[in-house]
């Protein structure tokens, strides 16, 4: 199991947890547009540093957005095997072609 999915099953597992207690708890407390108001934050920070070229910063604000998408699917009761199930129904497809079936 990778380090994305055991990150997943924990978020899962702390939507019931006390929020004095744990972080994503509190999170997932303040609702899902507390939730992905922190995701555009963090994102916003990982392109940052993406166009500044910091590579080690990059790759921790990239962590960081990564754990806020999943509290966010986690907010609205959505899971990274429902994103993955997406990317497989996509997998095989251009861009161009995903695109042109979305209208």
């Amino acid at each position: 199991m990778s380090a994305l999915h055991r990150l997943a099953e924990t978020i899962a597992a702390r939507k019931g947890a006390d929020p004095e207690t744990s972080w994503t708890a509190k999170l997932l407390s303040k609702g899902p547009e507390k939730c992905a108001e922190k995701f555009g934050e963090e994102a916003v920070e990982a392109i940052i540093e993406a166009v500044k070229g910091d590579r080690e910063k990059l790759v921790s604000e990239a962590a960081d957005a990564l754990y806020h998408l999943l509290v966010m699917l986690a907010a609205r009761d959505l899971t990274l095997a429902d994103v993955e199930n997406e990317l497989d129904r996509r997998e095989g497809r251009s861009g161009i072609e995903e695109k042109a079936a979305r209208k």
